[in-house]
């Protein structure tokens, strides 16, 4: 027996890079889609997310989200209607499934391979008894056929008539849609479709149409414990004992059974405590990059051992193009490492330490699903939350150090205003007490907490837990993730899916081979990413 050559199956975040590698190929036209922007795509609705592989060579790909008919139905752009791209506006109790993209290698064109992701999106449908499957579909041949008819719907009417060769509608027709009417300024730099796209509409056989939507999101359970280390600055005589500390807190949360453990922001300075003498800044910044493979190797180990994923606060570390960057390492207890830079140092850090901005941000897939991390000072900047949204977070770790009061209240309530913006958990752990001789670790202020959302299903006051101010503890809450769910869903508000993308939106700039750096704009006459499309 042989190896079936095709299959065709769900995606996983493990296609990311073949999935953009393939719609690189397919739209010479458009810039391709980034990494992120996919990466949103399946977490946002992983079951409507399929690909296609020949002889394990991916060669297809489809997008698709819940929404509903009164979103679906009514005239928008592309950008508007999957929340620029990142499949964000998916809507767990939507009546009818919105495709958003569709595309297959030109090689291997004749193989019928859109016509098999079409079908797993109806078996979908017919599987969840939806009202049907909706797009925009393109319609390329318009721009060459624009002196012989009398407009778009007069072009549409002659390709059904067969007047007029298109080979996306003749397609779309050929599978089962019929054309509602015509979207305006759907894909603004689709040239040869004059920016037009064919509404295109497949009505489930087997529901009643004229029955009211009654899908509601389940209060189900999905529980995560979440630990955050509230951590005492001590003198320490080498870096054993420094992890000796920090073994002790991941011993304890992991008895408790948590998940996640949280380290505040620049936690391993007290390495310095350790030196002879007092260093300079740029000297102690320098001295503690030395230490970077041996706490990555060290943090990864413990993982493993005490199985629970550690977000290992952050620690300046030196990048191969010899900055020093601030960076949070996140070993997971499957024993992969992750890194998140500090995007934003503060101007102290930039002046005495000569630290740079990192140019990523990106969500860490983990066992209990997609999560961020935003380096204290990134917690002040909205953007990059609501980016580590779209692409699915669902938990915003937020590792802090602040000398005074003020500049904690600022990461506090900057982090609050984030989870009621992103209707997600933010995780906060800062230092406290104090280290002479050490640059920076004078004083310390903290009171590390787990913030929620505003609404019925969480705390009153938006709390789920917090420790006592600027006292050394480890504070332990379980978060439930099925809560983010029905409020983004059927919240008092609904912030995520309320964005008004014919207003505003945010476009992010390629910068270097890992990922994107943020640049922040109105609405642009075109899309700078991403082609869309049915």
């Amino acid at each position: 027996m042989t190896k079936a050559r095709l299959e065709v199956r769900q995606a996983e975040t493990g296609d990311i890079r073949r999935i953009a590698a393939l719609a690189k190929r397919v739209y010479e036209d458009f810039a391709p889609y980034t990494q992120s922007e996919i990466r949103g795509q399946l977490n946002n609705y992983p079951e409507g997310c399929f690909v296609a592989l020949l002889d394990d060579k991916l060669i297809g790909y489809c997008a698709t989200m819940r929404i509903g008919g009164d979103k679906a139905l009514r005239p928008h752009g592309w950008d508007e209607i999957t929340g620029n791209g990142y499949g964000s506006r998916h809507d767990p109790k939507g009546d009818w499934l919105y495709g958003y993209e569709l595309c297959v290698d030109p090689k291997t064109r004749g193989t019928r391979i859109g016509r098999r992701l079409y079908e797993e999106r109806r078996a979908l449908a017919e599987q969840l008894e939806l009202k049907g499957i909706v797009f925009g579909g393109r319609m390329p041949n318009l721009s060459r056929s624009w002196r012989r008819v009398d407009g778009p719907e007069d072009y549409l009417e002659k390709v059904i008539a067969g007047k007029i060769h298109d080979p996306v509608v003749r397609f779309q027709l050929a599978n089962g849609f019929e054309p509602v009417g015509v979207l305006k300024n759907y894909l603004p730099e689709d040239k040869r479709s004059r920016a037009f796209a064919t509404h295109m509409v497949w009505r489930n056989p087997f529901v009643d149409q004229e029955a009211s939507p009654k899908a509601r999101v389940p209060r189900g359970v999905e529980n995560v414990r979440v630990a955050t280390c509230q951590m005492q600055a001590r003198a320490v005589k080498d870096f054993d004992e420094f992890m000796r500390q920090v073994r002790y807190f991941v011993d304890v949360a992991a008895d408790y059974e948590a998940d996640f453990i949280l380290f505040p922001e620049m936690f391993t300075l007290m390495l310095l405590s350790a030196e002879e003498k007092e260093l300079s800044p740029l000297e102690s910044i320098e001295r503690l990059s030395e230490y970077t493979p041996r706490i990555r190797k060290a943090l990864s180990e413990m993982a493993l051992k005490f199985n629970i994923n550690i977000i290992g606060g952050s620690h300046p570390t030196r990048m191969d193009d010899g900055d020093i960057h601030n960076v949070a390492m996140v070993c997971l207890r499957d024993g992969s490492i992750h890194e998140q830079e500090k995007i934003h140092p503060t101007p102290n850090e930039a002046y005495w330490w000569n630290i740079h901005g990192g140019d990523t941000v990106d969500v860490i897939q983990t066992d209990c699903g997609p999560v961020g991390v935003l380096i204290c000072y990134d917690s002040e900047f909205p953007e990059l939350a609501r980016r580590l949204a779209d692409e699915g977070a669902r938990i915003i770790f937020v590792p802090f150090c602040t000398d005074s009061r003020q500049g904690y209240m600022r990461v506090r309530y900057c982090s609050a205003a984030r989870a009621i913006e992103n209707q997600c958990y933010m995780v906060l752990s800062g230092n406290v007490g104090n280290l002479p001789n050490v640059a920076n670790m004078d004083i310390q202020y903290a009171q590390s907490c787990i913030l929620t959302p505003c609404d019925f299903p969480f705390a009153r006051d938006g709390i789920a837990a917090e420790a006592t101010e600027n006292v050394e503890t480890l504070t332990i809450s379980d978060v439930n993730l099925a809560d983010l769910a029905w409020a983004r869903a059927e919240g008092t508000v609904r912030n995520l899916a309320d964005r008004r993308f014919d207003l505003y939106r945010i476009e992010w700039e390629q910068k270097g081979s890992g990922g994107d750096a943020t640049d922040i704009s109105g609405p642009p006459p075109t899309r700078q990413h991403g082609p869309g499309g049915g």
